[in-house]
């Protein structure tokens, strides 16, 4: 239930709504609170004001009927009343007006209210002071009136269940719609599901369905994935299918190799087909072994490309180590750049690509080669490895054939895959390899972005 996207947006619509209804309850009680005791404590001063009047004007004697029903009616609690002469004596009303024991009254205020008790009830008090003369008594008289809690309170908590009551009845109403809203609004979600589902396993085609805007992003995250994965499985499948395809001449010829050293008539003719045989199998290896090295440059990740590599370095070392095994007598040089140059690659792919740029030149070069010179340029924005040679070179029309799988200009000793184990290296590091137009010979780029690391 937590886990719910409708829950968790109900909860944070109504979340906010239920805080912001709390603070107008605590605001309501406290603007009750506030209005009850101006109210009361007016109607308080309106009485007492009415029982001054009565005894000024009765020379103490018993309050009108008026100011009686007033007093016994006031705001639905009735009023008590005392008033005493300027000695001290006691003029009319109850007896014993209530009084806290550390109220203290500055004779200097007409009236002054406080909070009291009266026979084990909160009861609020008005004291009024005036000057006038009563009965032959001359001087500042004084009249208590006070009236019992309740009524404020009750006052009170009617006017904060009548706010209470409307905002429980906004915040239902708002459940409700925020309920059934929230389900319509994640229909399309429920419907892209119900799409999603009816697929069969093999359907990976891109979701044409119409979402809301909201939605479109992951919906074009997901035809992303289904196009990546998509893409996958053809290369796995093309790569299935090439090594089947490229693997079944070789086996055969093995197999038959290996039936003719059976079937020789002498340990001469046996030993030189086994020689055959081992020179044979050697081929199928390299041959294996370059499928998989276009396998692994097809399927790099971005995580593979996460460490630094000196291509400056690694380059020079490959280039040596490859000058050092050759034994045709091929003069090898090198320009590299000064200095360390950083990337971020996949060293043992980029080593793989650089080997096949120069073994392609060695195999292919042909009998007029003499040289193969490698150079490694930087820039700002990229780093450029050119493999240049001087042998027969290829023709312009045959440049997309030998960057195809397999393809070969004229059919030699070579796989056929060194050009595109390169490009795939260059593809997976977001760059590109190019067949560069010169006069004599065959040259070949990688060009690779530097991207800035730290």
């Amino acid at each position: 239930m937590l886990n719910s996207l409708r829950f968790r947006l109900f909860a944070i619509i109504l979340g906010p709504l239920l805080l912001i209804a709390l603070g107008i309850g605590i605001w309501r009680l406290a603007s009750a609170q506030q209005t009850a005791q101006e109210v009361f404590d007016r109607n308080l001063l309106v009485t007492a004001l009415a029982v001054s009047r009565d005894v000024a004007s009765r020379d103490g004697d018993a309050i009108s009927v008026e100011t009686a029903q007033l007093l016994s009616r006031s705001a639905g609690e009735p009023v008590r009343y005392h008033v005493y002469a300027p000695d001290g004596v006691f003029v009319t009303g109850f007896a014993s007006p209530p009084v806290p024991i550390d109220f203290e009254w500055d004779r200097s205020q007409t009236f002054a209210y406080f909070d009291a008790v009266s026979r084990g009830r909160d009861v609020r008090v008005l004291r009024l002071q005036y000057v006038t003369q009563i009965a032959g008594f001359s001087g500042p008289f004084v009249v208590t009136v006070w009236q019992d809690n309740a009524q404020r309170q009750a006052f009170v908590q009617a006017q904060v269940l009548r706010a209470l009551g409307v905002m429980a009845a906004l915040l239902g109403a708002t459940a409700v719609v925020v309920w059934f809203g929230v389900r319509l609004g994640l229909k399309p979600l429920l419907d892209l599901e119900d799409a999603i589902s009816r697929r069969s396993p093999a359907d990976l085609s891109p979701i044409r369905r119409r979402v809301p805007d909201e939605v479109q992003g992951l919906v074009t995250r997901i035809n992303r994935l289904f196009g990546q994965v998509s893409a996958s499985m053809e290369a796995q499948s093309a790569f299935i299918s090439d090594a089947a395809h490229q693997l079944r001449n070789p086996i055969a010829g093995l197999r038959a190799l290996g039936d003719s050293i059976r079937s020789a008539r002498s340990l001469e003719s046996a030993q030189e087909r086994a020689a055959d045989l081992v020179e044979a199998a050697r081929g199928a290896g390299v041959l294996a072994e370059s499928l998989m090295t276009l396998e692994r440059a097809r399927a790099a990740s971005d995580l593979a490309l996460a460490s630094q590599v000196d291509v400056a370095t690694l380059t020079q070392r490959l280039f040596d180590q490859m000058a050092a095994e050759q034994t045709r007598g091929i003069r090898m040089t090198a320009s590299i750049a000064p200095g360390p140059v950083t990337m971020m690659a996949d060293e043992t792919m980029l080593r793989e690509a650089v080997r096949n740029l120069v073994h392609n030149a060695l195999v292919h070069g042909g009998p007029s080669l003499s040289e193969i010179v490698l150079t490694l340029e930087v820039t700002d924005t990229q780093v450029l490895i050119t493999v240049a040679d001087d042998g027969r070179g290829v023709a312009l029309e045959d440049f997309a054939k030998i960057r195809a799988r397999f393809g070969q200009a004229d059919a030699g000793n070579g796989s056929g895959l060194g050009l595109t184990i390169a490009e795939a290296v260059a593809q997976s590091h977001k760059g590109r390899l190019e067949i560069l137009p010169v006069e004599r010979g065959f040259a070949v780029a990688l060009l690779l972005p530097l991207r800035p690391h730290g």
